[in-house]
């Protein structure tokens, strides 16, 4: 899974395409994840403790990740990895050879 929680990405492809956010959620055994103010969908609740009357409420949908790239200084690029001479492996941007970092 190239994606983690927290990194900033943009919509690619889809009704929502050119939209960014924040990585909330990242499922990867369905590849779906869930960007902040994206896809919102209007949910049914009953009334409970935390909501007593119910109601109608807005929330974000999960996307694939297929549709998402992520954002380095604005423009979108595809994460590789690469192994470094102590033997460790690092993510990088394709685009700009850079190591990933996760805010």
């Amino acid at each position: 899974m190239f994606l983690k929680k927290g990194m900033t990405v943009r919509v690619v492809s889809g009704a929502h395409k050119g939209m960014e956010g924040k990585v909330l959620f990242v499922s990867p055994k369905r590849q779906r994840i869930i960007i902040e103010g994206v896809n919102f969908i209007k949910k049914s609740t009953r009334p409970s403790q935390d909501n007593p009357n119910g109601g109608i409420v807005e929330k974000e949908a999960s996307l694939h990740i297929s549709n998402v790239m992520i954002l380095q200084g604005g423009k979108v690029s595809r994460v590789g990895y690469k192994i470094l001479d102590d033997g460790s492996k690092v993510r990088i941007f394709k685009k700009t050879n850079e190591e990933t970092e996760v805010q």
